[in-house]
């Protein structure tokens, strides 16, 4: 019934965004090459895309999740969806999540597309120190753009959210909080809420510089250090902002910090702690909640579409 409801209000407002085409989306361009079949999920559903990247003079892997719906023939081949970047932690890679858990059944159950873009070890700052680690400008825009222009999204701020695990948890936030016009939800999953208490550890240092000769530079890149820029924001309504961490987790100490200072600047915002470690069990049990979070966000936000 839920999933009815949000397909009735995004059919009214594709009436905005009606393009003409086939239900499949078009094929990248040459300079945009598919990666090998092996690397993808096995299911129609799934394509694994290179991404050029004007910013860093590379081109970047990201796998990209449709539901069963999308290539439902004639009367929804017009049909758009609401876009998931689905972020993944340090030393991990663009497969990870569709390796560990079903997103075909997830982006069906929830009719969204989810796309998983491979951050490397960025921690998706723009690096002030390493022009080929320019993942700020990637993911929020470079990305963003790719995906609107090739696929069947809802180009609206109300219709994108952004999460992930751990480094992708922290990512998610500080990217959000810094393009609210681009991600209207967002969402960390044991995210490293404050860098600057981990100076030698997973190759921040490397984005940033050393942190004992740089620490306003890492006080500015730490997404704790963003929250009266959120509450500043201009832009209403508000971002849907949902935060969880294990009780037993590696960052359990400074999300309820996080969660403490978004309380005392008046920032609404979803928090919960479960029992859990910094693990993969942890992630893909959280991520059931951050999608039916984002969803109910989708149906708002189709809603003020309408109005």
């Amino acid at each position: 019934m839920r999933k009815l409801f949000l397909r009735s209000i995004v059919l009214a407002v594709t009436v905005l965004f009606m393009t003409a085409g086939a239900c499949a989306h078009p094929a990248p361009s040459a300079t945009e090459q598919q990666a090998s079949p092996v690397e993808a999920p096995t299911s129609p559903q799934a394509d694994t895309i290179e991404v050029m990247s004007q910013a860093m003079g590379r081109t970047i892997k990201n796998v990209v999740i449709m539901p069963e719906s999308y290539c439902y023939p004639a009367n929804l081949q017009q049909d758009r969806y609401p876009v998931l970047y689905l972020l993944h932690g340090a030393y991990g890679c663009y497969s990870d999540w569709s390796r560990k858990t079903d997103l075909n059944q997830l982006a069906s159950k929830y009719d969204v597309i989810i796309v998983c873009p491979d951050g490397q070890d960025s921690w998706y700052f723009d690096s002030p120190v390493d022009p080929k680690m320019q993942f700020e400008t990637y993911v929020s825009k470079e990305l963003v753009s790719y995906i609107d222009s090739h696929y069947r999204t809802i180009p609206n701020r109300y219709m994108r959210a952004i999460t992930g695990l751990s480094m992708g948890g922290h990512g998610a936030l500080f990217l959000a909080f810094r393009h609210p016009d681009v991600f209207w939800s967002c969402g960390s999953m044991s995210g490293n809420m404050d860098i600057t208490q981990f100076p030698d550890s997973w190759h921040i240092k490397d984005r940033l510089g050393n942190y004992e000769d740089n620490k306003q530079r890492w006080r500015d890149h730490a997404v704790c250090n963003l929250v009266d820029q959120v509450k500043a924001s201009e832009l209403k309504p508000a971002q849907n902002i949902i935060i969880d961490d294990g009780l037993n987790d590696i960052f359990i100490k400074n999300n309820i910090a996080m969660h403490e200072q978004l309380v005392e600047k008046g920032i609404d915002h979803d928090f919960t702690t479960r029992p859990g470690r910094h693990s993969w069990d942890y992630w893909v049990n959280s991520l059931d909640y951050h999608l039916m979070f984002f969803h109910k966000a989708f149906i708002r936000g189709a809603e003020l579409m309408n109005q």
